[in-house]
């Protein structure tokens, strides 16, 4: 239904096979354990989901991780798509805005056994720039426009996936590639509904 707009008519099989790894189920809510692996976003919480499973595996797939790569992910709400990229990647650094949200994510992780995954709460929209730069940069709420520092602390070469627009208007998948001189190019992919990110200037 989204080859469409991505170009792409089925996902890697690589991504497909760690989305069988990763336990959905023990990212969920408890009162939502009947529901953790269906095709659909969830309330975690403070207002935030979980995204369905079909666009973690896009953007994780869109992302092009190699097993050398580090990754930044800003909002790590429950942490599944931080999980789903330390699979793949060498080092995930994930920042969380929502202080509880941060704690439990945190604890979470370490329960899971996952050791390459680096939990940070703070303000995503200014990256980390002591860490940078990022082979790839996931952003997993919707911002009104691509945040300048996330682009800065893009490795040439990289990439960086992220929902564009507002709350109540149309948003749109933005894939953003840092070529080798420094340039940027964007494009679009496909309209997306996400919470919107906080934080920034």
């Amino acid at each position: 239904m989204t080859a469409s707009y991505t170009g792409r008519d089925r996902l890697s099989e690589t991504v497909l096979n760690t989305l069988k790894r990763v336990p959905r189920h023990r990212f969920v809510p408890e009162n939502l354990l009947d529901r953790a692996y269906q095709n659909r976003p969830l309330p975690i919480g403070f207002g935030q989901t979980i995204s369905q499973p079909y666009i973690v595996a896009l953007m994780t797939d869109l992302l092009e991780i190699e097993d050398d790569h580090r990754i930044l992910e800003i909002g790590t709400g429950s942490a599944y798509q931080a999980a789903v990229l330390a699979e793949l990647a060498e080092t995930v650094y994930s920042i969380e805005i929502i202080p509880e949200l941060a704690e439990t994510a945190k604890g979470r992780l370490k329960a899971l056994g996952y050791t390459n995954i680096v939990t940070l709460q703070g303000d995503g929209y200014f990256g980390l720039e002591k860490e940078a730069p990022f082979d790839g940069i996931i952003v997993t709420a919707a911002a009104s426009h691509i945040p300048p520092p996330l682009v800065a602390q893009l490795k040439p070469g990289g990439v960086m996936i992220i929902p564009v627009g507002g709350p109540f208007l149309t948003q749109e998948l933005i894939r953003v590639r840092k070529k080798a001189d420094g340039s940027i190019t964007s494009e679009q992919l496909l309209p997306v509904a996400f919470v919107p990110l906080t934080g920034g200037p």
